[in-house]
């Protein structure tokens, strides 16, 4: 398996200065938990109970549609108090590389993170909140790379429900933008397990890849954005609509382990892809929620997804509902 960063060690072992990394003691002046407070989800009511405490969390707004409009002028008009609006296409990630090489959304680079969260005031020590208005996939993928670049897993969190959630439970919204904020985070990559396309066929072959996209678009009878239609051989879908209820709300722990069991997750390696590797991060997410993967041995994630892997049309297509031979990759 060839690994980007870090290496995969039995079974989905993160690298040791990955989440539970110890943090310089002045950095963690405000290590306390407050009541409400929880990791890796945390409702509306519980972040409300920590806004106005002491060492109160940083909140990230990355609200985004695929094809638009932009999310910030839905921040303009009303957000959680104090929080900064992240942008999924420019500050999440990098930009797209030639040929599609890496995917629509590549991991961003240190400085292109580091800048984003600094400007939204997170430092080594901070608690971090995500949310977004859909689905909670796109507030995984900042909870993901948060994880990533080096904060401990108590310390990040996505709000369960979202915008919605938070407006629904009839709590106060503040307008504009914020004020640029003195973060003093230092990126370390690292903290996540991630793979590139022969790390992803490898799990496709020794252990189980999950494939986060919908049904039409993994049996290939649909493909709107990427170059070639179907899924990795040996993938097994898992679509990321899955892990949300009606009220869009994450299902409880007991109900996203049952689903992942029957979809055959057990000790072995488990990864997870998607379309550009945004959405497969809530698979990421789902499976710590179910504690299927605690976050000493999150699952992997294959970042450059499908869109990095149809890039090459050297590699193998599977279609239909079955998984197919990864014996092909």
């Amino acid at each position: 398996m060839v690994c980007v960063s870090p290496p995969n060690h039995e079974p989905n072992d993160a690298a040791t200065t990955g989440p539970g990394r110890a943090q310089p003691a002045e950095e963690r002046a405000d290590a306390a938990v407050e009541p409400g407070w929880s990791a890796p989800l945390i409702s509306p009511a519980g972040l409300a109970a920590v806004l106005d405490a002491p060492g109160r969390p940083v909140v990230l707004d990355v609200r985004w549609r695929l094809g638009g409009p932009h999310g910030r002028a839905d921040h303009l008009a009303g957000h959680v108090p104090g929080a900064g609006f992240v942008d999924l296409d420019s500050e999440l990630a990098d930009p797209q590389g030639v040929g599609g090489l890496g995917g629509r959304h590549p991991l961003p680079s240190v400085a292109r993170l580091e800048r984003a969260l600094r400007l939204c005031g997170v430092r080594a020590g901070s608690r971090v909140v995500a949310y977004d208005d859909g689905d909670g996939s796109v507030a995984a993928r900042a909870w993901w790379l948060l994880r990533w670049a080096g904060l401990p897993a108590d310390r990040v969190a996505v709000l369960d429900g979202g915008w919605k959630a938070w407006r629904a439970a009839g709590l106060p919204e503040e307008t504009g933008a914020l004020a640029p904020q003195n973060g003093t985070i230092v990126v370390r990559p690292g903290g996540m397990p991630v793979v590139d396309a022969e790390g992803a066929a490898a799990i496709a072959g020794a252990g189980v890849l999950l494939d986060a996209r919908a049904a039409v678009r993994y049996r290939g009878e649909q493909e709107p954005v990427d170059r070639r239609a179907g899924h990795i051989p040996g993938a097994i879908n898992a679509p990321f609509t899955g892990h949300v209820g009606p009220d869009g709300h994450w299902l409880p722990p007991e109900e996203l382990a049952e689903r992942f069991r029957a979809l055959g997750v057990g000790r072995g390696p488990v990864g997870a892809y998607c379309g550009s590797g945004v959405t497969a991060a809530s698979v990421v997410l789902a499976l710590e929620v179910a504690g299927l993967r605690p976050p000493e041995r999150p699952a992997v994630l294959y970042a450059g997804s499908w869109s990095d892997w149809s890039s090459d049309r050297r590699r193998p297509v599977a279609t239909g509902e079955e998984p197919g031979d990864p014996g092909q990759l």
